[in-house]
């Protein structure tokens, strides 16, 4: 009998070693080693067996031919239709057969409920939902709180077993297999723990060659480390088809759907979904329910026309300064960029001439949302110059631009939607970046675009 072999696997990329090494050739981070015990008969033979066991049903035998470009079919993919309008539009456009998906969140943002909601709207497809974390008496009382639960085509197997989930597909033949999670998955192939770099990668990989040999489209849900980034080996992400995450904070009602990786559609999309004790409910129009319109007469408050992917929404930027109570100011952001944000202050105080040194600061994206488009900082530095001053920013104004070191307003992309966006919401005026005005007809739109250049400028637009 051979005996087993001990490697080094790095957390980080996965790269294998004979031996521990410092820094990881791969990746180039340091540390990120572990040793783990490698099986002498190498590979999931149970995974091979059920793979090959189902490829009479995508009609492969043996290997695929060359062929050349010019004679391959442009025809788009066929898709399922999830029912879900946020999260076909993530996916881009529905379910690809044959795909594997990886949904990655913190826990307790809603994965489990998102996945289990959307299996029980489906019609017309046989569903198998793996669940290594719960018991089928908590997933019972979990549907009981969702709306549409009557589903006769879902079927339940609580198993943390790679052989047993293989054999229980070869027996009911679904049309859709989620795994919920990867990291409690385990091989017998595989001489480690669930949820260690070899289990995930054994898993993931068999789990990849039964979607591509059966046409079985898989929907993995895997867990996040400290860093936010998904646990596992990094080739966890490189295997699979589409990455999608799920973002929030667990203590506000509103989470973004996020595509990381797609190879079936554009990252650019995004879903919006508000939490509620019946589960998840889609918001087809973000910007009504994440602006606060009982505002007027507040000090601190700015409304900037954002981009998240392909989607315009208005976001409602908060912000308190007040007089430092110790010695060293403080500066807390919530969902924006904290570096971004003292880059701001810094250039608010060199080119506008406002002294922030001895005051702390603290800013909110209203909503529990986390915004990355660099066309909120206009509205960063209106909402902080407004509590600093202590007054408040008339009612029907809106802006949209990114603010350069040197006290700039630069150009954003897709100003038409931002402005259309404003104008729909019934706002009055709308700051835009002059560079962006310069392509723009000004009989094109009702409402008021007050374009300009430097940040001065737009100041004294909105404070006189």
């Amino acid at each position: 009998m051979a005996k087993d072999k001990t490697a080094y696997v790095c957390e980080n990329c996965g790269h294998e070693s004979a031996k521990w090494i410092g820094k990881c050739p791969s990746c180039g981070q340091w540390n990120t080693f572990k040793e783990i015990r490698v099986a002498a008969a190498s590979g999931s033979m149970a995974a091979k067996s059920a793979a090959m066991s189902v490829r009479g049903r995508a009609g492969g035998g043996g290997g695929n031919r060359p062929v050349l470009l010019r004679d391959i079919s442009p025809a788009e993919e066929p898709r399922i239709d999830m029912g879900d309008a946020e999260l076909n539009r993530v996916l881009g456009g529905g379910l690809v057969p044959g795909s594997i998906v990886l949904l990655g969140g913190e826990p307790g943002i809603g994965k489990s409920t998102l996945t289990l909601q959307t299996l029980l709207r489906l019609r017309g497809h046989k569903i198998l939902y793996v669940n290594g974390e719960e018991s089928a008496r908590q997933l019972k009382m979990r549907a009981g709180r969702i709306e549409h639960q009557q589903n006769d085509t879902c079927h339940i197997l609580c198993e943390t077993s790679l052989e047993n989930i293989f054999e229980s597909i070869r027996e009911l033949g679904p049309d859709l297999v989620v795994i919920d999670s990867i990291q409690t998955i385990s091989t017998e192939e595989a001489d480690s723990s669930p949820g260690s770099i070899t289990q995930v990668r054994e898993c993931a990989a068999a789990l990849l060659r039964f979607a591509k040999t059966s046409g079985v489209p898989v929907i993995l849900i895997g867990h996040i480390n400290k860093d936010g980034a998904l646990a596992g080996p990094k080739v966890l992400e490189h295997i699979v088809d589409t990455v999608i995450q799920f973002e929030g904070d667990r203590h506000h009602m509103y989470r973004i759907l996020r595509s990381i990786k797609n190879r079936f559609g554009s990252t650019s999309e995004l879903g919006i979904y508000e939490m509620r004790q019946d589960g998840l409910r889609q918001v087809a129009n973000p910007s009504e329910l994440l602006l606060n319109q009982d505002h007027e007469g507040l000090s601190g408050i700015a409304i900037s026309s954002a981009v998240e992917g392909a989607r315009p929404f208005l976001v409602e930027t908060q912000a308190l300064v007040s007089t430092a109570a110790y010695g060293t100011p403080q500066r807390t952001a919530t969902g924006f960029d904290q570096r971004r944000l003292n880059m701001l202050l810094a250039v608010l105080e060199k080119r506008i001439g406002f002294k922030l040194a001895q005051k702390d600061v603290f800013l909110n994206i209203a909503g529990g949302l986390r915004v990355t488009d660099l066309a909120t900082d206009l509205s960063v530095i209106a909402a902080v110059l407004s509590s600093n001053v202590d007054t408040p920013i008339e009612p029907g104004w809106c802006m949209a631009g990114e603010v350069g070191l040197s006290g700039e307003v630069r150009p954003v992309s897709r100003v038409e939607q931002r402005i259309a966006e404003a104008e729909k919401l019934g706002f009055a005026r709308i700051i835009i970046p002059r560079l962006n005005a310069q392509g723009l007809g000004r009989g094109k739109f009702k409402i008021e675009l007050v374009p300009v250049r430097k940040v001065e400028e737009a100041l004294r637009a909105l404070f006189g």
